[in-house]
């Protein structure tokens, strides 16, 4: 059996599953998040486990609306109530997926479930996360089970030699670019040259999948992700590993050494990312926004710092910075890639998803054109819908910021 299937069958009473079947499934950690709250009129009488739940308080944090404020103070109440520990409030905030990571929320062979259709970026601690709708997500607190049906997998194999200057983003743009959409199926990445991603790295591929529309996306564990864990919990896991002879419904093999740094154009990340030297001609920019659960990780502003050092922002180019979490923001600071990014002219905001939504700072005008490193490009994601959204790495996002237009970042970072 593939990984997603050994992980479903061992929590649905482990006995083998096949891709198509239905199962019912034992849940080890359910994340709410602070836009479930702003339902009212549901009551509920049990939690089945407190242990196993998280709330963060994510997505509009500190609260922009009276709504929001409304929906925070209930995760408030509702934790105290229940007796829920892991409340992520403001001042410990961050966005739900880099909270998982950074606090090991899920561990290796556990399944997870969140109310956020990104959920699937926790298959880098090789765990079966997936996003699910709210009211599921609210019976899975309730009664502590969910059902799944059981996918086809597509396994993804490295090979060569990741260059200078190409990051995470880079490398998922690659596989959208290989892959197209994969509606209903998983994507299982290889242990083949693994070791080249860090898990920041792996976080953002496995974040981006969901724009495949992915059921699942999940790496194997190894040292990198074990080095990882072993500094942040103390609790037991169970790594899970395909079966020899596994049955997959393709295999793509993605070459690190021939990738360069590409976009997603406007509109869609499926079939639709290009190098940026294809571009048919320069596309100027308004923003540039640099964030999300997918790259506002520590490892996208010390790349952006990198990028920005003795350079300033072009003007009329706006520069936002989102870090992922109030640790990210910390780390940040003392590394000085804050001040480094203050200096060029960047404005840096309280962890949240913020403009990635386009719920919360840096929502775009009518017509304009943002480069970002966050999670989606369709119309009205950010803004208006006659805005146009560019997603690619984050040393993309800080050179085009530079020059105005997109551009490619890797004679910023000293690759010829």
């Amino acid at each position: 059996m593939t990984i997603i299937e050994q992980i479903l069958a061992a929590h649905s009473g482990g006995g083998p599953v096949v891709p198509g079947q239905i199962v019912t499934c034992d849940v080890d950690r359910v994340v709410e998040l602070d836009l479930q709250f702003a339902m009212g009129g549901m009551t509920v009488r049990r939690v089945h486990d407190p242990s196993k739940v998280a709330i963060v308080l994510d997505h509009a944090a500190p609260a922009p609306t009276v709504l929001d404020a409304t929906s925070h103070q209930r995760a408030r109440r509702f934790a105290e109530e229940f007796g829920i520990t892991d409340l992520f409030d403001i001042g410990r905030q961050g966005i739900s997926h880099q909270l998982v990571l950074e606090h090991a929320l899920a561990l290796p062979g556990q399944v997870m479930a969140c109310a956020d259709s990104h959920t699937c970026a926790s298959g880098a601690l090789n765990c079966a996360a997936r996003g699910l709708g709210h009211l599921e997500i609210l019976q899975i607190v309730c009664t502590g089970q969910t059902w799944y049906r059981v996918p086809e997998t597509v396994l993804v194999s490295f090979t060569g030699t990741k260059p200078p200057g190409i990051a995470g983003k880079d490398v998922f743009l690659a596989v959208a670019a290989e892959l197209g959409s994969i509606e209903g199926r998983a994507i299982e990445f290889a242990p083949t040259a693994l070791d080249q991603l860090s898990m920041d790295e792996r976080s953002t591929i496995a974040t981006m999948c969901a724009e495949l529309s992915a059921e699942f996306a999940i790496f194997p564990c190894d040292d990198v992700l074990l080095d990882h864990l072993a500094a942040r919990t103390t609790k037991p896991f169970t790594p899970v590993a395909a079966s020899p002879g596994a049955a997959y419904a393709a295999h793509h093999v993605i070459d690190l050494s021939a990738i360069v740094p590409r976009v997603a154009t406007p509109g869609a990340v499926p079939g639709n990312t290009v190098p940026i030297a294809d571009l048919p001609a320069p596309v100027r920019i308004d923003q540039a926004f640099i964030g999300s659960c997918a790259n506002g990780k520590l490892s996208d502003l010390a790349e952006a710092a990198r990028v920005l050092t003795g350079r300033h922002v072009k003007p009329g180019v706006r520069l936002l910075v989102t870090p992922a979490s109030q640790d990210v923001y910390l780390q940040a600071v003392k590394l000085g890639y804050v001040e480094t990014l203050v200096e060029a002219g960047a404005v840096v905001t309280s962890s949240t998803c913020g403009a990635c939504y386009g719920g919360h700072m840096g929502l775009l005008a009518p017509g304009e054109v943002c480069i970002t490193s966050s999670t989606r490009n369709f119309e009205g994601r950010m803004g208006h819908e006659t805005a146009r959204i560019y997603l690619g790495g984050s040393a993309t996002v800080a050179a085009s910021a530079v020059t105005g237009v997109i551009t490619d970042p890797r004679p910023f970072l000293g690759v010829a």
